[in-house]
């Protein structure tokens, strides 16, 4: 299945510390793409992996679930604490909700979490009936592009394909029901007017989570902030974050 031009994945072979990138759900690498190289030219190992599904057509992620994805993050994280020193794990909406499970299941070995505008709560209505939907509706228009910023714009799917997001819930409740094991610092960057992902997933990390938990704010931004007008400070507020809480180097020797 040909790509679309520009949601190739990234990777960058660095130093010690190795950090995986998660985009979002019907997004692709190129929503988190400037975020990737600011880190890698710093001198860290990055992997922006694309997702199954993702960056093709709306038709083919219809054929992936969300363990689809969540693999190949699992890979590309196997991948890097085999190169690395040390591991952080960040994504964007969706994929930051898949950053949080990955710090669930691998513990410490998983040094730290950053998420912009994570989405772990089931705030939309309809994909409470999705599981019934599915067999008589294939696609519902698309949530990409909610982007403050006039000359930047999101390449993902403008249908969001039915069969894949009725696999959302399970895996929402699944990072829910263990949100109490992690224990690593989580930097989260939060936009107040986001017109996809509602406050309630900041909220409910809020109440769960305690003094390893850290939100600021994104003013100037929509939902997809690591594209919009606080994308610099998202990309060094996470580097500076990295650089706090590794204990080995950042570049090779």
């Amino acid at each position: 299945m040909p790509l679309m031009p520009g949601a190739e994945p990234f990777h960058h072979e660095g130093g010690q510390v190795g950090v995986l990138l998660c985009h979002g759900f019907t997004g692709s690498p190129q929503s988190l793409r400037p975020w990737a190289k600011h880190l890698a030219a710093a001198g860290l190992t990055v992997s922006l992996p694309r997702l199954p599904g993702h960056g093709t057509t709306w038709q083919e992620m219809n054929r992936t679930r969300w363990e689809d994805w969540y693999a190949e993050l699992e890979r590309e994280f196997e991948g890097l604490r085999t190169r690395c020193a040390e591991v952080f794990v960040m994504g964007l909406s969706l994929g930051g909700c898949m950053a949080l499970r990955l710090a669930e299941v691998h513990g410490r070995d998983v040094r730290g979490v950053v998420v912009v505008n994570p989405s772990i709560v089931n705030d939309v209505p309809l994909l409470a009936l999705a599981p019934v939907l599915k067999f008589f509706v294939s696609s519902v228009p698309g949530v990409a592009g909610d982007i403050k910023r006039e000359d930047a714009t999101e390449l993902g799917y403008t249908r969001t394909p039915i069969r894949a997001a009725a696999t959302l819930p399970t895996l929402w409740s699944l990072v829910q029901s263990e949100l109490h094991l992690i224990t690593q610092p989580v930097l989260v960057y939060h936009s107040p007017e986001d017109h996809v992902v509602k406050p309630a997933s900041v909220e409910l990390l809020q109440k769960v989570m305690g003094d390893n938990l850290t939100v600021r704010q994104c003013l100037d931004s929509y939902h997809v902030a690591t594209l919009d007008n606080d994308a610099p400070r998202i990309f060094e507020g996470s580097l500076d974050f990295i650089k706090t809480h590794a204990s080995v180097p950042l570049q090779r020797d």
